[in-house]
C-alpha cells in the first residue's frame, strides 16, 4: 500500500494564489472588496439623490399605507444625504485600500440596510434593490482578505 501526500498540487488554472504563510487568496474576493467599494460609491451618489430631491420638493415620493417608521419627506432627504456622503467617502476609502474603511463599510452598509428597510414604504421596489446590495456589500468587506497581508508578514 502506497501512501498519498495531503498536499494539494498547485494547479496551474486555479483562481487561488499562495501567500508566504501557505493562505490562500482569492483573486475573487479581493475584486469583490473593489466592487463593493464602487458600489458603495455609486449608491452614495444615489443616496445624495435621494435626499437632494427629497429636500427640495415634498412631492417625489408618495407614503404607500401607514408604516411605523414615518417621517416627512423633508427629514427622509436629509437622512439620505447624510448616510449617501458618508457612503460615498467610505466607499472611496475602500477602493483606494484603507484599512478603517472596512470596518466602518460594514457599519455603514448596515445602517443603509436599515435605513431603506425603514423606507419600504415610499419606494418598495427601489428599496429591497439596496437593501441587497447593502447585503453584498457587507459580506463582500467582510470575507475579504486583507489585502496589506503580504506586506505584514515579510
Amino acid at each position: 500500500m502506497s501512501q498519498h501526500s495531503t498536499t494539494p498540487r498547485p494547479n496551474a488554472s486555479s483562481q487561488e494564489t499562495r501567500t508566504p504563510h501557505g493562505e490562500t487568496r482569492s483573486e475573487w474576493a479581493l475584486g469583490g472588496m473593489v466592487f463593493a467599494g464602487v458600489l458603495m460609491m455609486v449608491i452614495g451618489v444615489m443616496g445624495i439623490l435621494n435626499g437632494i430631491a427629497g429636500i427640495a420638493t415634498d412631492d417625489v415620493y408618495t407614503n404607500i399605507g401607514n408604516y411605523v417608521f414615518e417621517f416627512s419627506l423633508t427629514t427622509w432627504g436629509w437622512i439620505h444625504l447624510v448616510i449617501g456622503l458618508a457612503v460615498l467617502a467610505t466607499g472611496w476609502g475602500v477602493i483606494q485600500g484603507h484599512d478603517w474603511a472596512r470596518a466602518a463599510g460594514i457599519a455603514l452598509a448596515s445602517l443603509f440596510a436599515i435605513e431603506y428597510f425603514m423606507f419600504l414604504p415610499y419606494a418598495p421596489v427601489w428599496s429591497l434593490i439596496c437593501i441587497g446590495i447593502a447585503i453584498f456589500v457587507m459580506w463582500s468587506l467582510a470575507t475579504s482578505p486583507d489585502p496589506h497581508a503580504d506586506r505584514r508578514h515579510m
